[in-house]
C-alpha cells in the first residue's frame, strides 16, 4: 500500500481472513497491483471489499468457491461488467472451473440475461480460456 493510505487494512480478523481468500481467488499478483494502487481517496474502498466480499461473503462456508464463481461469473456477465468478468474468468479457472463449465455458466446468462450479454461475456471470456 502507498505510503499515504490510512487504512489499516490487515488490524482484524476479517480483514486478514478476506485478504487471505482475496489472494487465494484473485492470485498475489491482481492483489498486489490492487494494493499498490492504493491511496487515501481508495483505501477506504479498498477496505471494504476486503472485508466484506472476500472476508465476509467469499469466506462463509454455505456455498464452495466453484459455486461463488459460477454465480458470480453469471451475475457480472449479465450486468455487462466487462473488466471485472475478465478478472472472474481467471479466478474460475483458479477456483477449478473447467474451460467447458464456465461455457455452460455463460450459455445459461444467454437464456435468462439475454444473447448480447452472454455473447459479450464469451468475447471477454474467449481470450482468457484460449491463453489457459
Amino acid at each position: 500500500m502507498s505510503s499515504d493510505c490510512d487504512c489499516d487494512c490487515d488490524s482484524d480478523s476479517d480483514s486478514d481472513e478476506g485478504m487471505r481468500v482475496r489472494r487465494e481467488v484473485l492470485g498475489d499478483e491482481h492483489v498486489d497491483r490492487a494494493v499498490a494502487g492504493t491511496d487515501a481517496f481508495t483505501a477506504d474502498f479498498q477496505d471494504f471489499i476486503t472485508r466484506y466480499a472476500w472476508g465476509e461473503v467469499w469466506a462463509r462456508p454455505g456455498l464452495d468457491r466453484r459455486v461463488r464463481s459460477c454465480i458470480t461469473l453469471a451475475m457480472l456477465a449479465a450486468l455487462g461488467h466487462e473488466q471485472e468478468l475478465a478478472m472472474h474468468v481467471r479466478a474460475a479457472l483458479r477456483n477449478g472451473l473447467t474451460a467447458d463449465e464456465i461455457k455452460e455458466v455463460l450459455l445459461q446468462v444467454g437464456v435468462y440475461a439475454g444473447v448480447p450479454a452472454a455473447n459479450r461475456a464469451f468475447a471477454v471470456a474467449q481470450p482468457i480460456l484460449n491463453s489457459a
